[in-house]
């Protein structure tokens, strides 16, 4: 073996097993105290209800990338606020890095559109704070959701 195939299976090898951070966004969108969730049609968390989101294309600003994201998902057309929280979301299988997005969430308002599942997402819908507790949501959702002031955190009463 060459010296050159030698170095080019072991970059072949890394491409299989490194896994790097990939940047992607969120929509925190809220009309009448309700929270606006899609319901993942794809992996991950398929099945899953999460904020309207994904990842941001080459040449996109992140703001741009929330706003077609949105637009394909739900079919509104948002106006992008302020960042509301930024979270890594991490899979593992063992010691091996399965997927590593970092995850920013924005404030947006609706500007015009029918909300109507669209893309990769299997549903959408309005859901009050409370009701939100009671879903399936993908890992740390309402934790997200109360440090971005959107609901309020529940404490347990100890006795």
């Amino acid at each position: 073996m060459t010296r050159f195939t030698a170095l080019y299976n072991m970059r072949n090898d890394m491409k299989n097993t490194t896994c790097y951070p990939k940047a992607a966004v969120s929509a925190i969108i809220i009309r009448n105290n309700k929270v606006l969730l899609v319901n993942r049609g794809c992996e991950p968390n398929k099945g899953l209800w999460s904020l309207p989101g994904g990842s941001i294309e080459p040449g996109e600003t992140v703001r741009e990338a929330l706003a077609r994201e949105v637009l394909e998902e739900t079919c509104l057309n948002v106006r992008v606020g302020n960042i509301a929280t930024v979270h890594d979301v991490i899979s593992r299988d063992g010691d091996s890095l399965l997927f590593h997005y970092v995850i920013i969430s924005f404030f947006a308002e609706v500007l015009s559109g029918d909300l109507t599942a669209a893309s990769d997402a299997a549903d959408a819908r309005w859901f009050s704070p409370e009701e939100i507790r009671h879903l399936q949501t993908t890992p740390g959702l309402v934790e997200r959701l109360e440090s971005a002031g959107v609901m309020t955190a529940q404490t347990s009463d100890a006795s």
